[in-house]
């Protein structure tokens, strides 16, 4: 009787040391993943805030109002609208939980005729408004990339 209440007494303590075990290293693991760029920006509440003055910068940018068909096309899409679909994507390219339901970006800028020194004043743009609000080397250089990532299907090439 007491060698089955010693073993009883050992399976449980091993069944409870694993358990333990296995909740620590799941900590440990939760721990060692890094965070999305999503987080790493402060949610979705910065990123709208650098989304509005981005966008009020784009639209107030020599170069790009000298493209009437930049021109044109604010006429129907209100900047409202612009900023609340710029964030979405933001977000959700940056790992964040919000969708965007825009359209897909060769086909929102095909009409544009959108150049390569368009786009160059578009970036300086977005670097000096990531500067301005102080972020971060590394979170400024994903962000680019993203962006960058869009290029070929917003640049018209001739």
């Amino acid at each position: 009787m007491l060698k089955r209440q010693s073993l009883a007494r050992s399976v449980m303590f091993t069944a409870v040391m694993a358990m333990t075990l296995g909740a620590v290293a799941a900590q440990a693991t939760e721990l060692q993943q890094p965070k999305s760029l999503y987080d790493r920006l402060g949610g979705i509440y910065p990123i709208s805030t650098v989304v509005n003055t981005f966008i009020d910068l784009l639209l107030a940018n020599d170069v790009l109002n000298s493209n009437p068909a930049i021109n044109e096309a604010r006429k129907h899409v209100p900047a409202a609208g612009l900023k609340f679909q710029v964030t979405a994507l933001v977000c959700q390219t940056s790992g964040g939980p919000c969708q965007y339901i825009g359209r897909a970006m060769k086909q929102a800028h095909v009409n544009l005729n959108i150049s390569e020194t368009e786009w160059q004043a578009m970036m300086a743009d977005f670097r000096r408004t990531l500067n301005n609000y102080g972020v971060p080397a590394q979170e400024q250089g994903e962000l680019i990339a993203i962006v960058e990532s869009t290029k070929t299907d917003i640049v018209i090439r001739k």
